[in-house]
């Protein structure tokens, strides 16, 4: 039995198939965990663990259901969760610019608050205490994630190539300024459960300039960037065909020095080979979103993204893309 010294518990739960995700991947077939305030105080068989702690203030007997370590969702829009249904069957660029972007564009305060509680309770029923939210509304899914005492690391997205030329500059600015209030408004808050990464939304609409700006500031501050990687064929096309290079937008970002081991790239579907070791050699992380990549993006190599040392996490991503928010389900796929 794993136990930490104590005089007491404040809850013991037994006879549950504990999966405790320790280093020999031990599973408890009548395991229990002894909690102390907010610390998990000894895990065990259950008589162990009922013998170690005979006070306890509470006593839960599970009946045999599954104890397992809270879930990271680690890409998600909770600005998303109202528009559940209105994108589907429809191809990304399509679901981007005639469902989402216009449908996120007239969001108002109360709506941002009301998406991101709800997504909120949704990710708790199933089991979430972590997330990484890629989003438009940051500054208002900040006291809801307070209110729901949940950790995050929250990011806005920066976008400013899909402008005119004449406007380039004065957009980079300004969302430029609005990313460093952001992180300095918000970042460790709520007694440090909260911190503020770089929100990049896709090469496709980032400036060489945008986009090496974001790396240097998230070197100097310490903190991630998020991005949208490589998610349809299309988006490779074109970065092959704009910046004259052999595949597509792993290997420009590498060519221009982005990559880090700060990045967690969502999605990453179309990656070849030498793309992966790109991946593996910066250190880049990969949020792979299984029920999104099922339904418009097509299968990550995520086997060879494994034996190539990548390290990958899950996702739900948005309401619109998944139909449904549980990390659990997201396992089974």
């Amino acid at each position: 039995m794993t136990q930490v010294t104590a005089v007491s518990a404040d809850i013991v739960l037994h006879n549950a198939f504990v999966v405790t995700m320790d280093g020999a991947l031990t599973v408890l077939r009548d395991g229990a965990i002894a909690v102390v305030g907010d610390r998990i105080a000894a895990v065990g068989p259950s008589a162990d663990v009922l013998g170690a702690f005979p006070g306890a203030a509470q006593t839960l007997n599970l009946a045999g259901r599954i104890l397992l370590p809270g879930f990271v969702n680690t890409h998600v829009h909770t600005s998303q969760q109202l528009a559940r249904g209105i994108a589907d069957d429809v191809d990304l660029m399509t679901w981007l610019h005639g469902r989402i972007w216009p449908y996120e564009s007239h969001m108002t305060e109360e709506d941002s608050y009301a998406s991101t509680l709800l997504c909120g309770i949704e990710l708790i029923r199933s089991g979430l205490i972590d997330k990484q939210r890629h989003m438009c509304s940051v500054w208002y899914g900040r006291p809801v994630l307070s209110f729901l005492n949940r950790y995050a690391q929250t990011s806005s997205n920066l976008m400013n190539s899909t402008v005119p030329m004449h406007l380039n500059i004065f957009v980079f600015v300004i969302q430029w300024q609005s990313q460093k209030d952001l992180y300095e408004k918000h970042h460790n808050t709520a007694d440090g459960r909260i911190r503020i990464w770089f929100g990049l939304r896709q090469i496709m609409n980032a400036t060489d300039r945008l986009l090496l700006e974001t790396r240097d500031a998230a070197q100097e501050l310490n903190t991630g960037i998020h991005m949208h990687i490589a998610e349809i064929p299309y988006e490779n096309q074109l970065v092959m065909r704009m910046k004259k290079i052999d595949h597509g937008t792993v290997t420009y970002l590498e060519k221009i020095d982005f990559l880090r081991n700060n990045l967690l790239a969502a999605h990453s579907v179309w990656l070849n080979e030498s793309e992966i070791s790109h991946f593996s050699n910066a250190g880049v992380k990969v949020s792979h979103c299984p029920a999104s990549a099922m339904r418009m993006l097509g299968f990550a190599p995520i086997r060879e993204m494994l034996d190539s040392g990548v390290c990958v996490s899950l996702g739900t991503d948005g309401a619109p893309s998944n139909n449904r928010m549980s990390i659990g389900l997201l396992n089974k796929l």
